[in-house]
């Protein structure tokens, strides 16, 4: 089964939701909610690339994706439904530009344009106090596709307000956005 426009894949570990940790001998669940998209998986196995795509990802690779993609939400009247990308059991149907990162299995993270992720960084100005945690407008860039722009991995970089998109990536807080958000290599 090949598409000639979408990537099939099925959720990592078969799992629509990662809503479940394990602290010790006890297994919490950190939400009930079908509807929160904070707990839906992100990654996927690739099983087929569309027919006329030669790009880097391939078959078998683990990808992070939307956040909508292996939701389940309420319609109108109360039905449940899974997204537009669901196509049966537990396949779905995606977008390139759906896929934020790939991997072959146990190698490192990859971006495809035109996507990159950001590491927030601690507060630059040190002798002053600041309440906030991180420092606004500012990361070092973490994954990023290849490309000849001048950003490189672990460059300090400023980006455009509300561009970020969070996400957890191997245990890191790291924000998701476009290249073009990116406004100041430092």
């Amino acid at each position: 089964m090949k598409s000639p426009h979408y990537f099939i894949i099925e959720p990592f570990d078969g799992k629509r939701y990662d809503n479940i940790r394990k602290y010790g001998d006890c297994e919490f669940i950190l939400s009930s909610s079908q509807e929160d998209h904070r707990v839906t998986n992100r990654l996927a196995i690739v099983l087929e690339v569309p027919m006329y795509y030669d790009g880097p990802i391939k078959k078998d690779d683990i990808i992070v994706v939307h956040h909508n993609i292996f939701r389940i939400y309420y319609d109108m009247k109360g039905k449940e439904r899974s997204s537009w990308n669901f196509y049966k059991e537990n396949i779905f149907m995606i977008d390139y530009d759906q896929i934020y990162l790939y991997r072959k299995a146990n190698e490192k993270w990859n971006a495809p344009f035109p996507y990159c992720f950001i590491e927030p960084i601690k507060p630059i100005n040190s002798e002053i106090q600041i309440s906030e945690q991180y420092e606004s407008l500012f990361g070092k860039v973490i994954y990023y596709p290849i490309s000849n722009d001048g950003i490189n991995i672990n460059d300090i970089i400023s980006f455009q307000p509300e561009s970020e998109y969070e996400f957890e990536i191997d245990g890191k807080k790291l924000y998701r956005m476009k290249l073009h958000n990116i406004c100041l290599k430092i």
